[in-house]
């Protein structure tokens, strides 16, 4: 019997049927590089925009969920850092470095893996979860664990890309900031320009500003809903937070470096940034998991918790936007199951009770 291959389906948010371009070759008439560029990539990008049912039928709203989570290294990092990577190589770099809570430094990591290059970075000893430092170590970046918060990290990376010949690949990086926009673009193609309102969590504020160019790039102009943990939101309270605390620890920032262009984004869009608690954050965690079937991490359920907090405000077509997997950071997700996790004798009615027992 001979093969006939079957055309694929249009599937919402897909950007190609049986294949995967490269983000920068994809858009690169937008993108700051030349067709004679060597990339550095793992074909991130094009990633999943999911219909969210219960979170629709909870706010009255279309709403769907962008999952970043399914670029390479598991966190829309990936999306800036093929662009910082692949300039600082473009450039003749031999080192790139960054300051991080641990998504930026996986990524990192992994394209300088990629590209062939040295990669350090410098996280806040015990601020780290343990699934982003395993990813880090693996793509063979050097680790320095600093006695400090993730700010005096950045400031001191800072100090020393100045004076040494190593790129800074933190969201400072312009590079970072026009791969991220790239997401904007996937939404605003895969809704035909229908979105009405963004919901994303902010914590160095460079993914708010990457959506918000990406938008006026196409013409757009949805309002943004950025979001902070209550313990680390000094873009809502008007000051740095010395010691930034939450649960969400991807956006466990205390003095932004794009803040400036972060109040920009909000306001220009008649968005808002607004604080949600860590336990709405953990309540949305688990919501997206139990009932949407995605599993993210803390930060990512940010967005959702702030829908979920403050309402459409009248939009009817919104999209949040998951930054990283679940299993990211296994610690938070095993110390919050809910006592789902059941020890049984070996032992027929013992296992009977344990699975069709209440829960």
């Amino acid at each position: 019997m001979s093969y006939r291959p079957v055309p694929l389906p249009r599937i919402e948010g897909a950007a190609f049927q049986g294949t995967h371009v490269p983000l920068i070759e994809r858009y690169l008439d937008r993108l700051p590089f030349e067709a004679g560029d060597k990339l550095v990539s793992l074909q991130e990008g094009s990633t999943p925009l999911l219909r969210a049912p219960v979170l629709s039928d909870m706010v009255g709203a279309t709403v769907r969920l962008k999952l970043e989570g399914a670029n390479p290294t598991g966190s829309f990092k990936d999306r800036g850092m093929t662009c910082a990577v692949t300039a600082a190589v473009r450039d003749g770099a031999k080192a790139v470095i960054c300051a991080s809570t641990g998504n930026t430094a996986a990524s990192a990591a992994a394209y300088a893996a990629r590209a062939g290059i040295t990669c350090a970075v410098i996280v806040p000893e015990g601020k780290i979860a343990q699934g982003k430092m395993a990813q880090t170590l693996m793509h063979g970046a050097r680790v320095i664990s600093l006695r400090g918060n993730f700010d005096q990290a950045l400031a001191l990376v800072r100090e020393l890309t100045a004076t040494n010949p190593i790129v800074l690949v933190n969201s400072i990086n312009e590079y970072r900031i026009e791969g991220q926009k790239t997401a904007a673009f996937e939404i605003h193609e895969a809704l035909d320009g229908g979105l009405e309102a963004l919901c994303i969590p902010v914590g160095n504020g460079g993914n708010i500003t990457s959506y918000w160019r990406g938008f006026r790039e196409m013409g757009a102009a949805p309002r943004m809903l950025g979001f902070q943990a209550a313990g680390a939101a000094p873009l809502v309270e008007g000051h740095p937070i010395e010691h930034p605390e939450t649960v969400a620890s991807a956006i466990r920032i205390g003095n932004p470096v794009r803040w400036e262009d972060a109040m920009a984004a909000a306001t220009d869009s008649r968005g808002a940034i607004r604080v949600v608690t860590d336990e709405e954050i953990l309540e949305a965690y688990r919501l997206l998991a139990y009932r949407e079937g995605m599993f993210c991490e803390p930060a990512s359920a940010a967005s959702v918790a702030g829908l979920l907090k403050y309402g459409a405000e009248g939009a009817e077509q919104i999209v949040c936007v998951l930054t990283g997997r679940g299993l990211k950071d296994p610690e938070t997700a095993i110390a919050n199951n809910d006592g789902r996790m059941i020890t049984a004798d070996v032992e027929i009615g013992a296992i009977e009770e344990a699975v069709l027992g209440d829960p």
